[in-house]
């Protein structure tokens, strides 16, 4: 049994996808299901390496704000008003500097510069295209497990296990808010309690791998793609669960490309 809880595939994707499920189901009805995201990634982080805040390092940091994404998500979906989508991508892009400033400040100047500009600029990106889609739940869904699975493979493909653990738990919740839609044959509103916490985690995720690992910038370029192949053209009069898996094709296209360009690094 030991042995069981203790394995990569419970941690990082058996445990997160069912708390994922009691998430949804418990909160789907409040139009607060996304929290199933941030419910995962806790139960990982919990599992692998444990909920513990200090020091305060660059890996510890992304918990953070993966945590405080969602925070800002229900305030947002409670007031039942749009946020100020560029506002908040930008903040979250300027935090992304701040996660990784300990790495940054050994760096020459124009290394550490370019490295600030481009991942923070490919946070405030990702964040704001993924919002984009905040109002569809399936489309947000479906991005929002390509954008879990294909940061979390990408990392565990460039040598950081730990960063590859942490975002198939993202995209465990986020599968989870998917298949909850599938199974009942019912949407439940995804907002940007969904959008923020997979795309702040699936984003620091992905920066992370690339400045501490082996994970090429291309990769992340791909990534930032899915928000916008999740909008391709899909048969709104099929089953909820026909559109689910075409969605979550299109969200994995690019994520396979970022596989491979993981791999060949």
């Amino acid at each position: 049994m030991q042995t069981f809880l203790t394995h990569p595939a419970f941690q990082g994707g058996i445990a997160p996808l069912g708390v994922g499920l009691i998430a949804v189901a418990l909160l789907g009805r409040v139009r607060l299901g996304g929290l199933a995201v941030a419910a995962a990634l806790c139960v990982a982080v919990a599992l692998i390496s444990g909920l513990s805040f200090t020091p305060l390092n660059a890996t510890r940091k992304i918990v953070v704000l993966a945590l405080l994404a969602p925070i800002v998500g229900v305030v947002i979906d409670l007031a039942r008003k749009p946020g100020p989508r560029v506002a908040i991508a930008s903040a979250f892009g300027a935090l992304t500097v701040w996660v990784f400033w300990s790495v940054l400040q050994h760096k020459a100047l124009a290394s550490a510069l370019a490295l600030a500009v481009g991942t923070g600029a490919f946070m405030a990106w990702l964040v704001a295209a993924t919002m984009d889609v905040s109002a569809e739940p399936l489309r947000a869904g479906a991005a929002a497990l390509a954008l879990g699975v294909g940061a979390g493979i990408s990392a565990y493909l460039g040598a950081f296990a730990m960063f590859g653990l942490y975002g198939i738990a993202v995209g465990a919740g986020s599968g989870a808010f998917l298949l909850w839609q599938m199974v009942t044959g019912r949407t439940i509103a995804a907002g940007a309690t969904l959008t923020l916490s997979a795309s702040v985690a699936a984003g620091l995720l992905a920066a992370g791998a690339f400045i501490l690992a082996q994970v090429p910038w291309q990769a992340l370029i791909a990534l930032a793609s899915i928000p916008l192949t999740v909008r391709l053209p899909a048969p709104t009069r099929m089953p909820v669960w026909v559109q689910a898996v075409i969605l979550s094709l299109y969200g994995f296209a690019p994520a396979s490309a970022a596989f491979v360009l993981a791999w060949h690094a």
